[in-house]
């Protein structure tokens, strides 16, 4: 239900008293304007319009601006209930005129806006969802460029309205991180493999291809890091690896910044790349053996982009919809070949992330393109934003837990491991290579899973 009452807060939440009158004019203090409201919004909730019509013309006249606001907001409500359509958008203009700043500025501004359009005004409802897009918090402005693109369609005004659709599809801009992410990950990769390995085919110990690969002695050592800087470098003995994990880069992540932006691509493919190097750290690989790869990162992206695309529906252009679909052919046939054995692929770390991304989605859909969910839900009334951030915030922080869990458990298993006791022993190691780097680089390659 849309309450007029939601976002409005009082210090001392009062209870109507007996026999108040709404028809009185005497003025309202904001709690006890609240109480009105929020009787009148129980009332509109129980199909009452008629009995809900004086408590919230009571409530316009409070001399406290967001209570005055929510008045006007939910008479408007009431009277379109009743039928009196012009009625309602003229209270619901002057919900708009208290200011952009009360709870119910934005959903007054959208109300408005949908009668213009009803009524016929194009330009008016033009300028009312142009206002609309001042306001709307992220989730909802792909809904409202959409409906700024369908107005401007029917205006004439083709440039325009390609420009809305293309912002509600997400697509406005060029996936710049994704792109930064790829020119980060290849420089560092190529700088790595200068160097990684001895003219004897070993492993340099001071190299860094060694100090960013995911060596498990060294993680449970307290080199945590490694478990994202992992993602950074790839088999120093073949070029392929470093293009085939990119062209899948490519391939996921311009579309998961469409859908989410490029900020949160970057924190979604971080936390990815952690999961993935946990479960690898943690039941992936040998002693000898060393993980390198952002494969488990780029499988945590085919995750989100398998939920968002089938679960939450987002809405893409047709290009994009096609790339989608190939998503979930493209993990189980990554996963088939890895539990072939033929090639040196880390199953754990390709699970690891997928199974992030999967619940990163499920918790946090696409805020920067359309999904069915946002063009055919009701009016935001029964959860709060803050509500919905904390439920967010939540998934996540249950998500780091159970990766802090398994990076626990794996700690705890290679620090009982007695090549652990030989290098490391109770004092700090002089060199956390030590073990691998007495190895052939083709037997680390080959115990190594590729990531």
């Amino acid at each position: 239900m849309d309450r007029a009452t939601n976002g409005l807060h009082s210090e001392r939440p009062v209870n109507l008293p007996p026999g108040f009158d709404p028809t009185d004019q005497s003025p309202l203090d904001r709690a006890t304007g609240i109480a009105v409201l929020t009787q009148a919004d129980d009332l509109l909730e129980q199909s009452e319009p008629d009995q809900a019509l004086p408590l919230y013309s009571r409530a316009t006249g409070s001399s406290d601006r967001d209570v005055a606001a929510a008045g006007f907001y939910g008479l408007g409500n009431v009277l379109y209930r009743l039928d009196r359509e012009t009625d309602a958008r003229q209270a619901w203009g002057q919900a708009t005129s208290r200011g952009d700043n009360t709870p119910v500025a934005y959903r007054a501004w959208r109300q408005v806006a949908a009668a213009l359009v009803r009524e016929g005004d194009l330009r008016g409802a033009l300028d009312a969802y142009r206002h609309c897009e001042k306001l709307a918090p992220r989730e909802d402005r792909p809904e409202i460029a959409s409906r700024l693109g369908w107005l401007n369609k029917e205006s004439g005004n083709t440039g325009a309205a390609q420009k809305y659709f293309a912002r509600s599809r997400g697509d406005a801009m060029a996936p710049f991180m994704t792109y930064l992410i790829i020119a980060v990950t290849v420089v560092t990769s190529l700088s790595a493999m200068t160097g990684a390995l001895t003219p004897q085919g070993y492993l340099r110990a001071g190299s860094l291809e060694a100090q960013l690969s995911l060596l498990p002695l060294a993680v449970a050592h307290g080199d945590y890091y490694r478990l994202l800087s992992v993602t950074l470098v790839h088999d120093p003995s073949s070029i392929l690896h470093l293009l085939f994990n990119m062209y899948a880069l490519w391939y996921a992540g311009q579309l998961v910044e469409r859908m989410y932006g490029s900020w949160l691509l970057l924190v979604l493919y971080a936390i990815c790349g952690i999961a993935g190097g946990a479960a690898s750290f943690a039941f992936g690989l040998s002693v000898s053996g060393w993980g390198v790869g952002a494969s488990g990162a780029i499988f945590g992206l085919f995750g989100i982009v398998l939920v968002s695309t089938r679960f939450h529906h987002a809405i893409l252009d047709a290009q994009s919809r096609a790339v989608a679909s190939q998503v979930g052919v493209l993990i189980v046939l990554n996963l088939v070949i890895g539990l072939t054995g033929l090639l040196n692929v880390d199953n754990f770390a390709h699970v690891g992330g997928l199974l992030a991304g999967l619940w990163l989605a499920i918790v946090l859909p696409p805020g920067q393109v359309q999904t069915l969910g946002s063009v055919w839900q009701a009016p935001r009334g029964g959860r709060s934003r803050a509500q919905t951030l904390a439920i967010r915030v939540g998934g996540v922080v249950v998500l780091m837990a159970v990766v802090a869990g398994v990076i626990a458990q794996g700690t705890a298993k290679w620090q009982q491991d007695p090549n652990y006791q030989r290098v490391y022993g109770s004092v700090m190691a002089p060199a956390p290579h030590a073990i691998v780097a007495q190895l052939p680089a083709d037997q680390l390659i080959g115990l190594a899973p590729r990531r």
